[in-house]
């Protein structure tokens, strides 16, 4: 059963170690290229940020974001600031999302997210943190995915095989972590199964796009290809 409670205390931690790993950087480390293509670590800690305040709509019951493009438009807006600017916002949003994770509401609720996207309530804190803690990893600042919390990676696995379960481009598929922590499956419930295997950090982030597998062990057929989150 989701605690979301809990959640809302691995948030909390996650946004800390963030903005204490970003406190030692200049101006010039946050226009330095991220790991994601096109964006820079400004752009990555904007999009944090904006997030933030998208997930409080969310909980408010408003729209997430009044369209994609103010969306875009506004991670374009907020990159290009000076660190402290960027530190002081991640901080502010980050309060902001505790609080109104904080009032009284039915945690059982559905809630709707982008492009129709719905879930229930009590998994909006659990979002929040996947994107402190993946998005800390974008950064490409010696944070990397076997240093994440390993109740995140199991969960985040999880998560990610239900996303692509049922998906007809993605053949049935069986993930493995190498200790023994997890087995989940996904994909298309027709053909050939695929086992996929080896250390969870390395399938989170062959799931998450973060990685390209190679590290992975396959059998009965090659790594399935995952479409774009």
């Amino acid at each position: 059963m989701i605690d979301h409670e809990r959640d809302l205390a691995s948030v909390r931690e996650a946004t800390e170690r963030l903005l204490n790993d970003a406190s030692s950087w200049d101006n010039a480390a946050v226009a330095e290229p991220s790991r994601l293509p096109g964006w820079t670590r400004g752009h990555v800690l904007a999009h944090i940020s904006r997030n933030a305040d998208a997930l409080v709509n969310v909980l408010r019951g408003r729209p997430m974001y009044a369209s994609a493009e103010t969306r875009d438009a506004d991670i374009e807006r907020d990159a290009d600031r000076p660190l402290d600017v960027q530190l002081a916002d991640l901080r502010a949003t980050g309060e902001r999302f505790q609080e109104a994770g904080a009032e009284p509401a039915d945690w059982s609720r559905t809630v709707e997210l982008r492009n129709g996207v719905t879930d229930s309530a009590s998994r909006i804190p659990f979002r929040r943190w996947v994107e402190v803690a993946l998005h800390h990893v974008d950064l490409g600042v010696g944070y990397e995915l076997e240093d994440l919390p390993e109740e995140f990676v199991l969960r985040e696995i999880e998560f990610l095989t239900e996303r692509f379960t049922g998906n007809a481009s993605v053949p049935p598929t069986r993930v493995l972590a190498a200790d023994g922590t997890g087995a989940w499956t996904t994909g298309s419930a027709e053909g050939t199964e695929v086992t996929v295997s080896g250390p969870s950090p390395e399938l989170l982030g062959w799931l998450a796009g973060r990685r390209d597998g190679s590290a992975l062990k396959t059998e009965g057929g090659p790594l399935p290809e995952l479409p774009p989150l």
